[in-house]
């Protein structure tokens, strides 16, 4: 019986295509090649090679430690978060399709890699890895898919704030433009970096196709076209390597932080999502009421709400995250409710056709949340869960009038929790990633209520007498 790896590397059509990229190559110059993954915060990690290796690296594959799947970084204990120094080296096989060269270095190109176990391994020889984020959503797409006839498409709203950098060269706490909302002029002043944003994204498949100036400073909004939940997520993948580009080509540093700074909003990156029947969008409405989504996607709807406890310590991935919460006054998205175009709530019905999923900010790891919305829409329509009405006022003049509404977790240590106790959820993170995950994301919230803090100082050096 062959293995994962054999199968993946024997796929039809895949000879071809390597031969393809290898014309590709030689005509285009390109001498150098990244061979890259995603870790499990979404981090772009791989190796280097010269590209005239182009044919033994997509037979064989490159090999690294599998704690290259956490960054390679170690907890507090002094431990290597998820595997030890003593575990196996994973197999990355590049994804043929994937290949691009770099339009700021065309002598360099990147190809995206799904990861394997080792092939000599005793346990699961050349078995998909497990702790792979971008090949677990692949696969648990094209499952949900051959089980329900319908495919996850997203857009993303990719909110982040371009500094200005100290002199010597680290990254300020200062915003580049002033935080006023949609004003052309301040978009005007980033406009340099935003043609070459654009350059750059075009050149690497991003059909871009709208922007603006956020309400912090130094915060853009800058969109592409949505498509299948893989595609998207490998976009925005790639757009952040862009902006990081961008930024060293006008001494700038792209921050992807989710709350930089206090009052102001934070950098979100709402999820728009649609379930399609080939293309047809199943969302549509159905009946007498153009506004609201059809049965499937009330079901949907309910499934998200069900498990959004679990789903924010996904998509709102670290302490900086709550901060957007508790800063009030900046449309958080707080509680377990949906509506029209009610951006007091955790689900926007944006349009008939889709709904906005607003508990999620700019550190989210794109692979880990759609594949969790998948899972989770998925048991809404397999339960039939109804959402109840939408909620067309203000939440928070909703509860003053009596209503009930369940809040989100406040913390990164609460959503832990939350998700620990969410089975359906977890099952987004198969094989060893729930475990990789957990212990990543435990050891960021010890250290942080480990850590004296500036405000600490502050508060209590001189608490008593």
């Amino acid at each position: 019986m062959s293995t994962d790896i054999e199968d993946f590397v024997a796929q039809e059509g895949r000879q071809e295509a390597v031969e393809r990229i290898r014309r590709e190559i030689d005509s285009s110059g390109v001498t150098y090649l990244y061979f890259q993954f995603v870790s499990v915060t979404g981090r772009i990690m791989g190796k280097g090679a010269p590209a005239a290796h182009w044919e033994t690296f997509a037979r064989n594959g490159f090999q690294l430690v599998y704690g290259a799947t956490a960054n390679l970084f170690i907890d507090r204990q002094g431990d290597y978060i998820g595997y030890g120094a003593e575990s196996r080296e994973l197999i990355g096989i590049p994804d043929v399709d994937t290949f691009c060269v770099l339009p700021w270095d065309p002598k360099t190109a990147r190809v995206f890699c799904t990861l394997f176990r080792g092939r000599e391994e005793e346990e699961n020889p050349g078995a998909f890895l497990t702790s792979d984020c971008r090949g677990n959503l692949k696969r648990i797409h094209a499952d949900f898919e051959k089980s329900t006839g319908l495919h996850l498409r997203v857009g993303t709203e990719p909110e982040m704030m371009w500094l200005k950098l100290n002199p010597d060269g680290t990254p300020s706490v200062e915003g580049k433009t002033k935080p006023y909302c949609y004003h052309i002029d301040q978009f005007s002043e980033l406009q340099p970096v935003i043609h070459r944003v654009i350059e750059y994204s075009t050149a690497m498949g991003l059909d871009m196709i709208q922007g603006d100036h956020e309400d912090a400073p130094g915060q853009l909004e800058l969109n592409w076209q949505f498509d299948r939940a893989e595609y998207t997520a490998d976009r925005l993948t790639t757009y952040r390597q862009i902006c990081k580009q961008v930024g060293r080509e006008f001494s700038l540093f792209p921050c992807f932080m989710p709350k930089p700074f206090t009052g102001v909003s934070a950098n979100g990156c709402h999820h728009n999502i649609s379930l399609w029947e080939g293309e047809r969008n199943a969302f549509l409405p159905e009946g007498d009421n153009p506004r609201q989504p059809s049965k499937l996607g009330l079901n949907a709807i309910g499934g998200v709400l069900e498990h959004l406890d679990a789903l924010t310590c996904i998509t709102s991935p670290t302490v900086n995250s709550y901060r957007r919460l508790w800063d009030a006054g900046f449309w958080a998205p707080l509680y377990a409710d949906w509506g029209y175009q009610n951006r007091t709530t955790a689900l926007r019905v944006s349009a008939p056709d889709r709904f906005e999923y607003r508990s999620v900010d700019s550190a989210v790891n794109p692979y880990l949340s759609m594949a969790a919305l998948i899972i989770a829409m998925a048991d809404g329509m397999k339960r039939k869960l109804d959402p109840g009405p939408p909620e067309e006022r203000n939440i928070y003049e909703a509860m003053a009038e009596g209503k009930d509404v369940h809040k989100i977790p406040m913390n990164l240590g609460d959503a832990l929790r939350a998700l620990r106790a969410d089975e359906v959820v977890k099952s987004a993170m198969p094989g060893e990633m729930y475990r990789v995950f957990e212990h990543y994301k435990r050891d960021e919230w010890e250290r942080h209520c480990a850590t004296v803090t500036d405000w600490d100082i502050k508060e209590y050096l001189d608490i008593l007498p």
